[in-house]
């Protein structure tokens, strides 16, 4: 769940004027104009004529000539308002779209739910309230578990849902609010309802309503809404607008627990509930706010709510500290519609009058304690200033005349050198630029002479003074001195590296830096120091930031002491923007590192760079394949197999995990493609070997060596390329060793949960269809060749016929000959305890495993005939199997189950002669079965009609 801020960068506004502090540098120069990142000129190409700018050191005057920003606003960029009330709909229905992708979110909120309708008065009518609750939520969730559902069927289910929920929801009204209904809170049902309500919408894609009923549950219980139904939502949508209330009350707190009084717990009491009103107060004011918001369209209401703080002064005798009274929506409403509001007269009196001078020193002590305020001043009003040249010293906290004694009394800061001394004073008080940058260069002087100083060059007032000369310098010496300084501090201390973090905690004055063409390089190795999470790097420019940093990053640079390759602080970046935010964030990062030539960069690095970087780029080409399955043909085309063999082989560790399993994980990806001719050069090149090391030979110690999950994976690799070079009809010892590792990974009483996750995926792989995506299509063909096809209301196609083309004609005649050589080797070399090990794995296996066996077994069965009368089809392991398949034509079983298991036991019928090991009572339960799948498979009436035309023979212990 991002801000609003977030999701304004994505939609294009990326802020280049935010909030910063009052005061600023004194000085009458402008920035020069640094190089702005333009993606399609050298990212990711091939570098020809273009090369890494000289670096150029500028003298400390500086010229006066401005720059229109590169974010100035386009002409074709949506207005303003527009894409906030856009932003403002994402976050809050995203949270709803949450729930149609994740199960366990689904099961927690539906728990969570559960726990508010408990009848508390078992003896009083409910009026069919629960019932309807009941049947809303399973409505919803049935359609969700079956997304396969007609249209029609489905927009019959959701206006029940919204029928019976709207019932619910209906307990809101102004007689009923404050009721309960046996024993339960009407708000808790009404705000339960309002919440799938909002799900609801968002199955129909309506999103702006879906966000208007996800505000509804903040209003009707907000304080359960807030601590349990959706805390995450509450946190990162309500918090940032009353964080100066949870601020005050903390510091409340504080002050209480100095005090001994006899009443301090009831005092601690009252003050919490005073805090729990004025919290539920401003959840129902702002949630008020967005929803009228969203109710006018793309026009923000005229009023911002203003949430004052608590009249009440609960601060022990001890504390000297008077605390300030502010409007924190006024505040708000400043830095985000940039028009001032009338302040409130019961807000200007909360605390009586109160001397400038101590107000001042007030506001720069919470404003340094606070940080986290300043998540809500990356606002709207930035962006309609963005064509100016960004002031990066307004976000750090204000440096006013009492900074000076700030300083003195929380510090102890002390130098044998008058000159470090007056330099640290100077960088922590001064707002004069020049001076800041003099005193920069005398501190780099002592820091060089005698590195004991690091002690006070950590204090946060110091990294403080100088993060803000790295912002708004111009000085590209200066500049680079202050990153050198940062880096060494960071290095030797992590902490010095959250300060950073906390002083600009959405890395806004890094981007920035990102951006110089002379500095970029430097920077990225002080900031992957810092070490940021992806949180902080919503910006859309990080993908082309942190891949030029990649391309040119080849030289080691040099940071005083502190020696780093910027390619390994590029790497870093990568793997937090793929796999740091949710799924779906993570997914469109990957899309855009393809988009914009990434994949051929990472191949180029893999080329050239060491063991660990090979790695690093494999890890990164794997998160782009689950981004865009797509570009696993590129993949497959230009990438260099003996790369992946050399790693295989080397087996070197990377950030504490072998990297033979992201390696592996590449390669079942890469083997996955659509056409068979593309399929078929893979092979070829990947059997050349490496050097005088055999493939197969790699491959089997590889097997040898993996873990119990990586195994079933590896086997598949292995018996593919086996198949691909021999004969079905006669076995290999690496032939043999892989299907070993299948069976054993089939056992379901040994393999936990993930060992069979991944046999599930291996069993599919097997199955040799894909679409152009790589997904598995195994599936999806036998169940055409069923005749089934789920968009039909009733009946079936008939018989599956490709009539595409003749190359298309020949390109399923070369998959069907591959499935023909699979099945063979596996009815032969798998043999009884391959047959047995699936079957008991369509009976016990998780739900994936038991679905794949069964598209497993239905295409082996289809080329069964090929095996002849083999003995594993006179085998009591085939019987077991049989039987597992009967039982699947169980209505409990999804249709497309009985439709796999009726096509299974069809083409065994002809082969096996199973049907006279069955009773007649057996025979007329599967018959049974098999008319309720008639209408949506021929197979079924096939198998029905052998069935009622075949002798049985009663068992008799034969």
């Amino acid at each position: 769940m991002g801000s609003l801020s977030e999701l304004l960068a994505k939609e294009g506004f990326v802020r280049d004027n935010f909030n910063r502090k009052k005061v600023r540098f004194n000085r009458t120069v402008a920035a020069p104009d640094h190089d702005s990142i333009s993606l399609p000129i050298y990212i990711c190409r091939d570098r020809k004529s273009i090369d890494v700018p000289k670096h150029k050191k500028s003298s400390s005057v500086v010229s006066s000539k401005g720059r229109l920003s590169s974010a100035s606003r386009r002409s074709d960029e949506p207005a303003i308002d527009e894409v906030a009330t856009k932003a403002v709909i994402s976050i809050l229905s995203g949270y709803a779209g949450k729930y149609l992708k994740d199960k366990d979110f689904r099961d927690s909120l539906r728990n969570k739910c559960q726990s508010c309708l408990v009848r508390r008065s078992n003896g009083l009518s409910d009026n069919g309230v629960f019932a309807n609750m009941e049947l809303g939520i399973e409505s919803i969730e049935k359609l969700i578990d079956n997304p396969g559902t007609i249209k029609e069927l489905k927009m019959k289910a959701l206006r029940n849902s919204i029928g019976f929920l709207t019932i619910v929801a209906a307990l809101n009204s102004k007689e009923s609010r404050h009721g309960t209904t046996c024993g339960t809170p009407n708000s808790h049902l009404s705000a339960c309802a309002q919440l799938y309500l909002s799900i609801v919408y968002k199955l129909e894609k309506n999103d702006r309503i879906s966000a208007r009923h996800a505000l509804q549950v903040f209003v009707d219980s907000p304080q359960l809404a807030r601590t349990h139904l959706l805390p995450d939502l509450w946190e990162h949508f309500f918090l940032p607008h009353l964080l100066h209330i949870k601020i005050w009350y903390h510091k409340q707190i504080d002050n209480l627990s100095d005090d001994c009084s006899k009443d301090q717990e009831e005092q601690i009491n009252n003050l919490s509930k005073i805090y729990e009103d004025h919290m539920d107060m401003g959840t129902i004011q702002f949630a008020l706010y967005y929803k009228e918001w969203l109710k006018t369209g793309g026009q923000p209401p005229a009023t911002l709510p203003s949430v004052a703080l608590p009249s009440i002064s609960l601060l022990s005798s001890s504390s000297s500290r008077r605390r300030r009274s502010s409007s924190f929506g006024n505040f708000l409403h400043r830095a985000v519609f940039g028009a001032p509001i009338e302040k409130q007269a019961s807000m200007e009196s909360d605390y009586g009058a109160m001397e400038q001078k101590e107000e001042e020193e007030e506001l720069c002590l919470d404003d340094y304690d606070t940080n986290q305020q300043k998540i809500v001043q990356s606002t709207l009003s930035d962006l309609r200033s963005s064509s100016s040249k960004p002031d990066y010293t307004r976000f750090l906290p204000c440096q006013t005349l009492q900074t000076e004694s700030r300083f003195t009394r929380s510090s102890s800061i002390a130098s044998s050198s008058s000159d470090l001394t007056r330099a640290i004073s100077s960088i922590t008080t001064s707002e004069n630029l020049p001076e800041c940058e003099t005193a920069i260069r005398v501190i780099t002087k002592s820091w060089l002479d005698d590195q004991l100083i690091e002690k006070q060059l950590s204090h946060p007032s110091v990294i403080e003074g100088m993060l803000e000369v790295l912002f708004a310098s111009t000085n590209e010496e200066i500049l680079e001195l202050v990153i050198s300084l940062l880096t060494e501090l960071v290095s030797k201390n992590p902490a010095n590296g959250k300060i950073i973090l906390t002083l600009d905690p959405r890395l806004e004055g890094f981007t920035e830096l990102m951006r110089n063409s002379s500095l970029f390089l430097k920077a990225s190795i002080l900031l992957h120091f810092v070490k940021p999470e992806a949180k902080q790097m919503i910006s859309t420019e990080w993908i082309p930031l942190v891949l030029r940093v990649l391309e040119f990053g080849d030289q080691t640079q040099q940071l005083f002491s502190v020696r780093c390759s910027p390619q390994i602080a590029a790497y870093y970046f990568l793997d937090r923007l793929l796999t740091g935010f949710d799924e779906d964030r993570n997914l469109e990062n990957g899309r855009q590192v393809i988009a914009i030539g990434g994949l051929s960069l990472l191949l180029r690095r893999m080329t050239n760079g060491d063991d660990v970087e090979k790695c690093k780029a494999v890890s990164v080409i794997y998160w782009c394949i689950q981004a865009d399955g797509r570009c696993r043909h590129y993949l497959a085309d230009n990438l260099n197999p003996e790369l992946i063999l050399a790693l295989l082989v080397r087996g070197k560790e990377v950030d504490g995990k072998f990297c033979n399993e992201i390696v592996f994980s590449l390669l079942v990806e890469l083997i996955c493609l659509h056409r068979f001719e593309q399929r078929t050069k893979l092979f070829n090149k990947l059997l050349k070997g490496l050097d005088c090391l055999n493939t197969m030979q790699i491959l089997l110690v590889s097997l040898q060596k993996a873990t119990q999950e990586k195994r079933p994976l590896i086997a598949t690799i292995m018996l593919q390329l086996d198949l691909f070079m021999g004969d079905p009809l006669k076995s290999s010892v690496y032939r043999e060793e892989a299907i070993d590792a299948i069976t054993e990974a089939l056992d379901c009483q040994i393999c936990n949960e993930n060992v069979q996750e991944q046999t599930a995926k291996a069993l599919l792989i097997l199955g040799g269809r894909y679409a152009y995506t790589g997904t598995p299509e195994a599936e999806n063909w036998i169940l055409k060749e069923a005749g089934y096809d789920e968009s039909l209301e009733g009946g079936f196609h008939g018989r599956y016929f490709i009539v595409q083309g003749s190359k298309h004609l020949n390109e399923d005649d070369e998959i069907d000959h591959w499935q023909r050589k699979a099945a063979m080797a596996l009815w032969i070399s798998g043999g009884e305890k391959l047959i047995r090990a699936i079957g008991e794995s369509i009976g016990y296996g998780i739900p994936c495993l038991a679905r794949a066996s069964l598209v497993t077994v239905a295409w082996m069965s289809k080329f069964v005939h090929t095996v002849g009368d083999g003995d594993v089809l006179q085998s009591a392991a085939l019987s077991t199997l049989i039987r597992k398949l009967i039982d699947s034509l169980n209505r409990d079983n999804t249709i497309e189950e009985r439709v796999l298991a009726s096509f299974s036991l069809l083409a065994l019928s002809k082969s096996s002669g199973f049907m006279f090991e069955i009773s007649e009572d057996e025979k007329m339960a599967m018959v049974v079965h098999l008319r309720n799948i008639s209408k949506v498979t021929w197979t079924a009436k096939r198998l029905a009609s052998v069935i009622t035309g075949s002798p049985s023979r009663r068992h008799s212990g034969v």
